[in-house]
């Protein structure tokens, strides 16, 4: 696509956008009663804003022109934010984290697909370089330590030389022995070939009967090939079947990717030139336009002594420099007018910003001509016009400096109040010097580890094990499918299990998009801490290793087993605390780990487990919580199979936003099995039912599956699928062993997180009721209990 293609879409993005902004305030602002058109409204708007976001992203990665794409960036962030806010207005108003648009997508005429939250290609793009220093780093601390995870995946045991010997004489001998076997066995086919000629050269053939028996068994050959091959055009027809070659990569896609690599170069040129532009224009316009603008700026401001003086009288005070120097004089209308702006705008922090970059492309790019500029390199007069403005301000401070002394001579020869207003003045910088030394005094939190470098800790905490290497996991690996019915169950009061790619949703939207953009981390609706529950094998240790594969976040592992022993004491645990945190905020984006983590928060400890101290971190956590700030990108994420397990009040206390990862189902399995065999090397063809296994497996998770995939599709089996296609049979056989997550499992999980506070929430809203209705229902049962007490 050339950029011609990608302006135009830039172009309609921004019209849509703008058309969403006039709409937005007039619809939010209606006071409306009707919980089902609220949500309606905000779904509308949330699905909107998705598909803005999906276009500007795909603009913002492949547009090369340096100046549109600061701007683009700007929206989109912006875009980004508003999707976050919506986000958390429909979980306050639903009271669930899960939400489903069936019903909306079909009145807008979208497929579900197009509803997927895309992960900008900038979070990792723009910080490649500094990912793959801190990787190498790892690496080489790793290597350093002896904990080299390279060889951790395949570990190589040391044996006697006499049982290595033993073990290549078995070896040997079984090699003969096959041989041997399969040398008697060409022997006998020769004897019996011989014995069959013998017994068959006696009778008389009938040629006639014979080659009517071959067209027989060559009809019926050729038959079932025509009717196969009917059926399946029949199938690719219908959509049932993907066409021949379809999962080839065309020499169209291999052109594109070419395409795009070629593009993210001149990108990086065009950003390196712009880069020293913003210099070199800086310095030329200093040289030719510095003294018309000294000389104009001087002339504005003797203009302003002279207005005053006819007017008051006087000469007037000149401002401070603390105040904005002579740039205060001339704001007054602007600053009036931002005032206006503010008063109309929506609650909203993010509707600012995209109004502003909606006004910005407006003004200079919805109708630049730009057939001057084919190779899209950067518009000079654009940086001449954001640098005068900048070389303004900084001849303005030197301005300043010479026309407060002029107008001090002035005052001498013509002011005779001087002395008054001298005073008057003293008075004034003495009370705003004591002011600032009372802001000063704030207090300080102790930096245990002053003396200390950044790299000396980082290491330190990489050969304790506390900060370890994420594996390569791209979110998109978490596969699943949507789930179609989520609309029709609620509407009949059912209230249906998440599907894997809703749960996906969630963490690209609380735990990837905060992370990856500093911008919308600071204003959008605040996540600290993120809770995955679920049984084992649903993916939620994968979860964690995408978020920081996709953001390029560092890992630090705080589970109880693995900070068992280290770091003794309280004083030990205070300084853990403190290098972690500290180089996560230095290094951010940052994610805390804590697998297992109801062990932190036991109602009772086991007594096998009491010498690890598992609830070393329970009173920490709430306190760490309370010192990230918004723009600390830290996310602390725990993970659990046996939430149930753990303190109700204080687990929900520390973990702000909880998902309960479901098991696969239907639709997800299918999906899985088909894409999980692939990925092994199988080939599904006619023979392999897919369908039917994932109905079987019902009950199993993701873990299960790809256990068994592993297991079946050995490089044995890989090699006979030409003469031997593979079968649901083979797979069902090998999962028959494993033990898959029951319904009463499910249920537990399904009654636990009924009874943390958004599920409690929602109990009551389905039942009929509300949050303040229950409060409201909770003090009067108290006060009727004190009275009947009273009584008593």
């Amino acid at each position: 696509m050339s950029n011609t293609m990608y302006n135009k879409m830039w172009h309609q993005t921004q019209e849509a956008l703008g058309a969403l902004l006039d709409k937005e305030p007039q619809k939010m602002v209606e006071p409306q009663r009707n919980q089902v058109f609220i949500f309606q409204t905000l779904a509308t708007f949330y699905i909107k804003y998705v598909q803005i976001f999906r276009n500007l992203e795909n603009v913002y990665d492949q547009i090369v022109h340096p100046q549109k794409r600061i701007l683009i960036r700007k929206v989109l962030d912006g875009v980004m934010g508003r999707i976050l806010e919506l986000k958390n207005e429909m979980v306050e108003l639903e009271l669930t984290e899960f939400h489903y648009f069936d019903d909306i997508l079909q009145d807008l005429k979208l497929a579900p697909q197009q509803l997927d939250i895309p992960i900008p290609k900038y979070f990792l793009k723009e910080k490649l370089e500094v990912i793959k220093g801190r990787e190498k780093i790892l690496a080489q601390i790793l290597a350093d330590s002896g904990i080299d995870t390279s060889d951790m995946k395949y570990p190589v045991k040391s044996i006697p030389l006499d049982q290595a010997v033993k073990l290549i004489q078995i070896a040997e001998r079984a090699r003969q022995g096959r041989l041997r076997a399969l040398f008697m066995k060409q022997i006998y086919l020769q004897e019996y070939r011989a014995k069959q000629s013998k017994t068959l050269g006696k009778k008389v053939t009938d040629t006639w009967a014979a080659a009517l028996c071959i067209q027989k068994v060559w009809r019926r050959f050729r038959q079932c090939k025509t009717t196969e091959k009917l059926r399946e055009e029949e199938m690719i027809f219908l959509g049932m079947n993907p066409p021949p070659l379809f999962n080839e990569v065309s020499a169209t896609v291999i052109q594109a990717e070419k395409v795009d690599r070629l593009r993210n170069e001149v990108q990086m040129k065009h950003e390196e030139d712009y880069r020293d532009a913003l210099v070199t224009i800086k310095n030329d316009l200093k040289l030719i336009e510095g003294l018309d603008i000294k000389e104009n700026l001087q002339d504005q401001i003797r203009h302003w002594f002279i207005e005053c003086r006819n007017l008051t009288g006087t000469f007037p005070d000149y401002p401070d420099i603390e105040e904005g120097g002579s740039a205060i004089i001339f704001s007054n209308k602007t600053i009036q007018q931002e005032e206006d702006e503010k008063w109309k705008m929506s609650p909203s922090l993010f509707l600012p910003a995209m109004k502003e970059g909606c006004n910005t492309y407006k003004e200079i790019w919805m109708n630049k001509d730009e057939s001057w500029n084919f190779s899209q390199d950067f518009d000079p007069e654009l940086i001449k016009e954001e640098k005068r403005k900048e070389l303004e301000s900084e001849i303005r401070v030197q301005v300043d400096e010479l026309m407060r002394q002029e107008l001090k001579n002035l005052k001498l020869a013509v002011d005779r109040e001087r002395e008054h207003s001298a005073k008057v003045g003293k008075k004034k910088k003495k009370k705003g010097k004591k002011g600032k030394k009372k802001e000063k005094k704030t207090k300080k939190d102790k930096d245990l580890t002053a003396d200390r470098t950044i790299e000396s800790l980082y290491k330190e905490l990489v050969e304790e094990g506390l900060l370890i290497q994420a594996l390569k996991v791209n979110l998109s690996d978490y596969i699943g499918e949507y789930s179609y019915l989520g609309t029709t169950l609620r509407q009949v009061s059912i209230e249906p299990m998440p599907s894997l790619l809703d749960v996906r949703q969630l963490i690209t939207l609380y735990g990837i998009w905060p992370l990856g953009s500093a911008a919308v981390h600071e204003k959008a609706p605040l996540v600290k801490s993120l809770l995955l529950a679920g049984p084992s094998g649903v993916g939620k240790k994968m979860l964690v290793h995408a978020i920081c594969t996709e953001t390029g976040a560092n890992l630090f592992n705080l589970s109880s087993s693995n900070i068992a022993g280290k770091y003794p004491g309280k004083n030990g645990l205070q300084m853990m605390l403190h290098a972690v945190f500290k180089v996560a905020r230095q290094l951010q984006p940052s994610v805390v780990w804590i697998e297992d983590t109801e062990k932190t928060f036991y109602k009772k400890v086991p007594n096998a487990e009491k010498m690890n101290e598992p609830k070393r971190l329970k009173r920490h956590l709430p306190q760490i919580l309370k010192l990230l700030k918004p723009d600390d990108r830290i996310l602390i994420v725990g993970t659990t199979r046996r939430p149930f397990d753990a303190e109700l009040q204080s687990f929900c206390k520390v973990y702000q936003k909880i998902i309960l990862v479901p098991r696969p189902d239907y639709a997800s399995r299918y999906v899985l099995w088909k894409q999980i065999i692939e990925r092994n090397g199988g080939v599904l063809t006619s023979a392999l039912n897919v369908s039917c296994l994932a109905k079987v497996t019902d009950g199993f998770t993701q873990g299960h599956i790809v256990k068994v995939v592993k297991a079946v599709l050995t490089d044995q089996r890989i090699r006979r699928q030409i003469h031997k296609p593979l079968t649901a049979v083979e797979f069902i056989t090998a999962i028959t062993s494993m033990n898959p997550v029951y319904k009463e499992e499910e249920e537990s999980f399904k009654n636990w997180y009924a009874k943390t506070p958004l599920g409690k929430k929602r109990a009551l809203a389905i039942t009929g009721g509300s949050t303040e209705k229950a409060k409201d229902k909770g003090k009067r049962k108290e006060k009727k209990e004190k009275k009947a007490k009273k009584k008593k």
